[in-house]
């Protein structure tokens, strides 16, 4: 199956327009914009974005896979993201960053926001929201650490090239679920930023080393910490020290 596209001259929120016709719309269905004006992010951050330069966009899809389950569709959405932009960075620097922001070695290059509508004990329908950092070469914001494909590869790149290749492989895996959960997960977690070694976690204000053991199907990241303890958090409870 092949994404269909709508594309809107311009969006306060592809995932806000998105929800508004979320009940008549066919899976698969990708809403996109060359100009965003409030696009949203996780923690209620909003994400910059300069006028034609970037992909801002939003796939409506109808999963297979539970509730308790429903970190299977984010895992496969940032793998999307990490294998297609792995087609012009040569690097090996691109992972992903629990939950599922898409990095460069330290820089961000992707965020995005994924929203479930539940209905009967069943996830109806999921909005994934994505935006990834192609062509812009300045950003103004006060985001710590941002960086585009043009700032690591030092050319343009065409548009929607990257879209059709990021939403092609996109609804591809989501449609492999739940099959190909437990490979996907392997690889998810094989591309973690930081997915080796102690690294530096912020909890409740309070700094602490730690390694990753794990990420479970409901999206609860497992740490050791130094003293060899196990502890689990749920987003937001814990973050990266960059």
């Amino acid at each position: 199956m092949k994404p269909s596209y709508i594309q809107l001259p311009e969006a306060r929120s592809t995932n806000t327009y998105l929800s508004t016709i979320a009940s008549t719309t066919a899976h698969g269905t990708v809403v996109y914009t060359l100009r965003q004006t409030a696009g949203r992010g996780q923690r209620g951050n909003s994400w910059e974005s300069e006028d034609g330069k970037n992909i801002t966009f939003s796939m409506l899809i109808r999963p297979s896979v539970a509730p308790s389950q429903q970190f299977f569709i984010s895992e496969a959405a940032a793998l999307a993201v990490a294998r297609t932009l792995d087609k012009y960075i040569a690097d090996g620097g691109v992972s992903v960053k629990w939950p599922n922001d898409v990095y460069w070695h330290d820089k961000k290059i992707c965020g995005m926001l994924i929203e479930h509508s539940l209905s009967g004990g069943r996830i109806n329908s999921s909005i994934l929201g994505i935006g990834v950092n192609i062509n812009q070469q300045q950003f103004l914001s006060d985001a710590p650490n941002p960086v585009s494909l043009w700032q690591i590869i030092g050319r343009e790149t065409p548009l929607e090239e990257v879209l059709h290749t990021l939403c092609d492989t996109l609804l591809s895996l989501e449609d492999s679920l739940p099959e190909n959960a437990e490979a996907l997960h392997r690889e998810f977690l094989g591309r973690l930023y930081r997915g080796e070694g102690e690294h530096p976690f912020r909890s409740q204000g309070v700094v602490f080393n730690a390694s990753i053991v794990d990420v479970a199907p409901d999206g609860i990241l497992s740490l050791r910490l130094s003293d060899g303890s196990i502890r689990k958090y749920a987003f937001k409870e814990v973050e990266f020290v960059i």
